[in-house]
């Protein structure tokens, strides 16, 4: 069955109601007319610039610029696969479903996104006029909290009961901030730096005084390590009293540097909630038995409920959800739907409304394609596939990490809204969700550094530790 749709793009399009394709290596490579290159930007090249202009900008065929706001909508991701897949008849665009895997036609989507994006990036960056930011609903200035002072790869942000910040650092360190001065806590556990993975989360218990850290735990011998999760206590500036909440078995620890997660909250349901990334192993986010790439839930002493989605199972009967890649980012909105951010490969970063015993798809689905500029994956799941799609993806990707919800105490308009990090975006974007469905987003603020972690502080501001430089910032309304 075809139809004609309006897209948005000069005319009418042909979409196809088409089954697709989860592998490039469902199409006959046999097809004597396949496109000779799984180059996705060399198609583009040869194929596609010649009307639609090199950077997106059209014009040589008398198309229009594919460089606008209302054409960079995600909204729009399904109907520009099914225009280069089945071809725009009233345009004389011919149908490269012929000869490019589903795979390879999302992979000109994911091009397409990518020139968009560095053709709107001046346009879509937050306006600054004497250092005062002009927001949708708000306007507001940026602090610096903390500049430099020791930090070293500033991971995680939380407050304790009294007001000081804790601020970890991914080499091993955790400093008390207090009133201008930083003071280091000692007899932390043991964690080890590996590429991306070392001392991550932080998390404060709001009542019993408990503390929840989340790092890479060394492995008992050789080299490599797991995410593990303990609580403890402060005594000064002295940890004291660590338990173990959730730890692996050692058979799973390993060398890969990559992809360690890492996030813990709170449901106030005497729960704990926290993520484990991948490791760059993909396929054992599928995996039950595998801790990789899941989100946990255990009760706050690290008992596991019974009402657990794969209790009795023979998986891990902590894990709520998976297929998971590289979730660094959880968090609780204020109707207490848990939420989190995840990185895709290139493109396809996500925000996803965690729910009990769903799979998240990863690796079999993906906004995404591979570094190497070669096709992998389309974002949609086949009809016997059970797999949850995200509310919103960043195409191209940020680097997902942090997230948080505002609380609308010094930004009232902005109540609800959640406030997501990019380490390679280096942003801070507003992200307004209604009824899960995704409604608008807005960059706060970019360029500042690599965005490590996004925390609503108790008095309503925005804190964001940067990584290079390492510096704490706050983002303040205006007064």
């Amino acid at each position: 069955m075809v139809k004609l749709l309006p897209l948005g793009l000069g005319g009418l399009v042909l979409v196809a109601c088409s089954t697709v394709m989860n592998s490039a290596s469902e199409a006959a490579d046999s097809n004597p007319a396949r496109l000779q290159t799984s180059n996705v930007s060399k198609v583009y090249e040869q194929y596609c610039s010649k009307c639609h202009g090199d950077k997106g900008q059209g014009g040589g065929a008398g198309t229009q610029s594919l460089l606008s706001k209302a054409k960079y909508h995600q909204d729009l991701d399904r109907k520009y696969f099914d225009a280069i897949k089945v071809g725009v008849a009233d345009a004389g665009m011919e149908a490269f479903g012929k000869t490019l895997t589903d795979a390879e036609v999302w992979g000109q989507v994911v091009h397409i996104r990518e020139l968009q994006r560095d053709g709107l990036r001046a346009e879509m960056a937050p306006k600054v006029t004497d250092g005062v930011y002009d927001g949708s609903e708000h306007d507001y200035t940026v602090e610096t909290i903390i500049e430099g002072k020791g930090l070293k790869v500033p991971w995680a942000i939380d407050w304790l009961k009294d007001g000081r910040m804790l601020i970890t650092n991914r080499p091993g360190t955790m400093a008390i901030y207090d009133k201008g001065n930083l003071t280091w806590v000692e007899g932390l556990p043991a964690s080890v730096e590996i590429g991306q993975g070392g001392l991550m989360d932080v998390a404060v218990h709001p009542t019993n005084g408990w503390i929840y850290l989340g790092f890479t735990d060394p492995a008992k011998s050789g080299n490599g390590g797991m995410t593990k999760i303990v609580r403890g206590k402060l005594s000064g500036t002295n940890w004291t009293s660590t338990q173990t909440i959730f730890a692996n078995d050692q058979s799973t620890y390993n060398r890969s540097s990559v992809h360690f997660g890492n996030r813990i909250v709170f449901d106030g349901k005497g729960h704990v909630f926290f993520s484990i990334g991948e490791r760059g192993n993909g396929n054992l986010a599928q995996e039950l038995n595998k801790p990789n790439g899941k989100i946990y839930r255990v009760n706050e002493d690290g008992s596991i409920p019974k009402d657990n989605p794969f209790v009795g199972k023979g998986g891990i009967e902590a894990v709520w959800s998976y297929g998971h890649r590289n979730p660094q980012g959880l968090t609780f909105d204020l109707n207490g739907n848990l939420w989190d951010t995840e990185h895709g490969p290139r493109g396809g970063d996500e925000v996803n409304l965690i729910q009990k015993g769903s799979n998240y798809g990863w690796p079999l689905i993906a906004h995404s394609i591979n570094y190497n500029d070669s096709a992998g994956w389309v974002p949609w799941p086949t009809a016997d596939q059970k797999l949850t799609l995200p509310v919103y993806r960043w195409l191209p990707s940020i680097g997902a990490c942090g997230l948080d919800v505002l609380t609308g105490k010094m930004f009232p308009k902005w109540k609800g809204d959640l406030v997501a990090g990019g380490l390679s975006g280096k942003n801070v974007d507003r992200i307004r969700v209604k009824n899960g469905k995704f409604v608008e987003s807005e960059v706060l603020i970019r360029d500042l550094g690599r965005v490590r972690e996004v925390s609503v502080g108790p008095d309503g501001a925005i804190y964001v530790a940067l990584n290079d430089p390492d510096n704490v910032i706050r983002l303040v309304q205006k007064k």
